[in-house]
């Protein structure tokens, strides 16, 4: 039986999934800084400009929220919500 491009995506992380169909198209997936400093820049600026929330962000670019935010509040940020950025 030949596998479909469906049947090897079945039971992939979302993120996983995505480097899947990006390579399958033939481009690059985006990753995120792993600097602290340059992740607040790289969130904030994604916030200002392309998402109406965090969790919007997040879903989007598959990653976890969590994740951000203990990275971020290592460096003392918190999101605000109704400002929709780290401040």
């Amino acid at each position: 039986m030949n596998s479909t491009f469906i049947d090897l995506a079945e039971g992939m992380s979302c993120t996983a999934f995505l480097r899947l169909f990006i390579s399958f198209l033939g481009g690059k997936s985006m990753s995120i800084p792993k600097d602290p400093a340059i992740l607040l820049s790289f969130i904030n600026t994604k916030l200002r400009d392309e998402y109406p929330s965090f969790e919007e962000l997040c879903k989007s670019l598959c990653i976890g929220q969590n994740d951000i935010v203990n990275k971020l509040s290592a460096l003392g940020y918190t999101y605000d919500q109704s400002k929709n950025r780290f401040i």
